[in-house]
């Protein structure tokens, strides 16, 4: 890249450095028009999580990177500014060295800064909610926070105020902190819902048109109820 303008592609960084020692030498790499007197500040990268990273110059937001389930043709990873997407690579470090390059050669769309109070209440959310999660090996995921591939529910502080919402409830549960949320989602059940309805259903119907299955399901579902017990006549 020569002031924003791909110049040469290759394979290796070695043919690289080749075609600018040539170029340079005699006098056909460079564009017309000069390049900046001093370089800008390259952007640092925060992980806020593996799947939501942001880019700062100082205090300033400058772009976003996230993880795309969704993705196509295997290009998982997506730079956002201003919530628009500008760049998608098969890997983290590419967009971080986007964001980099495009920052540094005055090419990056300007992103709009929020409220400095609420940008900073954002990522100390995420990160106390991260270490929390680490804590119990738990994986943070764009709609909520799993174990093993089962959702647990999900944890956010609004206002200053934390709440968990776990797994099957509809309402926000207030509590004091992040660690006080993420501790009621250690407490979820991790018997899947369908197969806790499986067995609910079983103890409503008569025991002697159980079959041997049936049975076991029951046997292995008894101890984790709390207020109910298999009585076998």
């Amino acid at each position: 890249m020569v002031n924003g303008v791909e110049k040469f592609r290759a394979t290796t960084p070695a043919r690289c450095q080749r075609y600018i020692q040539w170029h340079h030498q005699d006098g056909t790499l460079r564009e017309t028009f000069p390049a900046p007197a001093q370089v800008p500040e390259a952007p640092t990268i925060l992980e806020i999580s593996f799947y939501d990273q942001e880019a700062f110059v100082g205090e300033e937001l400058v772009a976003s990177i996230f993880y795309d389930h969704g993705n196509y043709e295997n290009l998982y990873w997506r730079v956002l500014v201003n919530g628009n997407e500008i760049f998608r690579d098969l890997s983290a470090a590419r967009c971080h060295s986007y964001i980099k390059q495009q920052y540094q050669q005055g090419t990056l769309p300007v992103q709009e800064q929020l409220p400095e109070e609420v940008c900073t209440t954002g990522n100390e959310v995420m990160a106390q909610v991260f270490g929390e999660c680490e804590k119990y090996g738990f994986e943070i995921l764009d709609d909520g926070i799993y174990n093993n591939d089962m959702k647990l529910g999900e944890v956010g502080c609004t206002n200053g105020g934390w709440w968990v919402m776990r797994i099957g409830e509809s309402q926000q549960m207030p509590c004091d902190s992040a660690m006080d949320a993420v501790w009621w989602l250690s407490m979820v059940d991790v018997l899947p819902h369908t197969e806790a309805a499986d067995c609910e259903e079983l103890l409503d119907r008569p025991f002697d048109e159980l079959t041997p299955d049936e049975w076991q399901r029951l046997r292995e579902y008894a101890p984790r109820m709390e207020s109910r017990e298999l009585v076998a006549a």
